[in-house]
């Protein structure tokens, strides 16, 4: 059996990825990124491993061999599975490997934006503080969690883990489910004005999809307190950048932390590039599933998926 390893740098150099030796025969890049690199380097493959390259007819008709596709990842938008399917190509995915990680960087990216981290650790490096004349510094505001209301798009294994963290800090919890279907949860399920309008906090963990793309508008932004936050940790095109970036300027939001873009990496041209200010706007890229303990379980899990499948057995199929 020969596996072709497309994105070996896409979990990180630092993890090994050796464990896929016992199954077969591996080819390995770094990094596989076109239509053309994917068809020249899956022809004689049976199974593929990869991330965020393209699994589509296109790159894929001309590899006959193939069984099997791995995604490194839970979302697997980078597949057509519908073609997939009619090649009787089994696709599988990565469930909640990441999922302790992206709550964790969740508030990470809440608490260094509502209690203005960054501006306090400049203010003391910068010698503002050793200079003053009292032992504290308060000079932007900042509030407590406790009392508030956090709002979750989409309520699965990370949105769940979320709430629970949240409800420690002492928040009430809503959410909003973009299917209309009820989850099997201890919190209030709300329409979307009133998670836009009720929320202090809106984090977002749902999966691309018709329904999500462009939920955060100009007018999802308009909706929202002015001394809101907004935390995307799903995928860049949930929210419309452009409406984001002049939400931020207008301070119809307090602030926004970003792991994920529309376009990723982020384009010199894209205007929240201009917001400097990390006070309102923190955007780290694309990591929040990256911790080196999820990165070495992503592998594990992947390995696990293709022995299953070579037992006979269906371990992670999406399609």
């Amino acid at each position: 059996m020969k596996i072709v390893l497309l994105e070996r740098n896409s979990v990180g150099t630092d993890v090994d990825v050796s464990c896929y030796e016992a199954l077969g025969e591996v080819v390995s890049y770094r990094n596989t990124v076109t239509v053309e690199e994917v068809k020249e380097r899956v022809k004689d493959a049976d199974v593929i491993i990869a991330n965020k390259a393209p699994m589509r007819r296109e790159s894929l008709a001309e590899a006959p061999n193939v069984k099997l596709i791995c995604v490194l990842a839970t979302g697997y938008d980078n597949c057509d599975i519908a073609y997939c399917r009619e090649r009787g190509i089994k696709v599988c995915n990565v469930v909640n490997y990441s999922t302790a990680m992206v709550a964790q960087h969740t508030f990470a990216l809440a608490l260094s934006l509502s209690q203005k981290m960054v501006h306090y650790d400049q203010y003391v490096k910068s010698g503002a503080y050793s200079a003053q004349d009292r032992f504290s510094n308060f000079d932007v505001p900042f509030r407590e969690l406790d009392g508030k209301t956090w709002g979750i798009v989409g309520m699965g294994n990370i949105g769940s883990r979320v709430a629970r963290i949240a409800e420690a800090f002492g928040c009430r919890v809503i959410y909003h489910s973009l299917t209309g279907r009820k989850k099997d949860v201890p919190y209030l399920q709300v329409d979307k004005d009133t998670l836009l309008t009720e929320s202090d906090f809106i984090s977002l963990h749902c999966p691309l999809s018709d329904l999500s793309r462009n939920f955060i508008d100009a007018e999802a932004f308009k909706r929202m307190k002015n001394t809101a936050f907004l935390i995307n940790v799903a995928r860049g095109p949930v929210v419309n950048q452009q409406a984001l970036y002049e939400a931020l300027e207008r301070g119809e939001i307090a602030g926004a932390g970003l792991d994920v873009l529309e376009k990723e990496p982020l384009p010199d041209t894209d205007p929240l590039r201009k917001i400097q200010d990390s006070t309102r706007l923190i955007v780290t890229p694309h990591l929040a599933w990256a911790s080196v303990e999820a990165r070495e379980r992503c592998v594990q899990v992947v390995h696990d998926n293709i022995a299953a499948f070579i037992k006979g057995e269906a371990q992670n199929v999406v399609n």
